[in-house]
């Protein structure tokens, strides 16, 4: 493999690959993508998170533990609470590019292509 692709990962014949299909795998859940969606502008603790997905604590805590494996999410402490965040923008965009993509599966205009833009005053 030359040092062009090694450092674009974009071809075919990419390294990185089999690595982007496991990220996929460790996505292809809709509590582990609203997790992700609840930390996208945020860091938020597990009892946090948990009301917002609407699961119980120790089932997040089990989610979590997966994203965190994955690098997907890293952790802070304070004190005895224990606060996640997004490890980096990429889980982010994949997962707005994921919910937008089913957007256009229903057909119609997808709403992501309806906002309107601020206009300046």
């Amino acid at each position: 493999m030359n040092a062009d692709k090694q450092k674009c990962g974009l071809s075919v014949d990419s390294q990185y690959v089999e690595l982007a299909v496991e990220v996929f795998s460790m996505l292809a859940d809709a509590t582990r993508v609203r997790i992700i969606l609840a930390l996208r502008d945020r860091e938020l603790p597990v009892n946090d998170l948990a009301e917002m997905v609407g699961k119980s604590p120790a089932a997040v805590s089990q989610h979590l533990a997966k994203l965190r494996l994955g690098r997907i999410v890293a952790t802070r402490q304070e004190g005895t609470r224990v606060f996640y965040r997004l490890e980096n923008e990429h889980a982010r965009q994949l997962v707005t590019d994921a919910i937008f993509q089913a957007e256009h599966s229903l057909g119609g205009t997808p709403w992501h292509h309806r906002v309107t833009p601020v206009q300046d005053s």
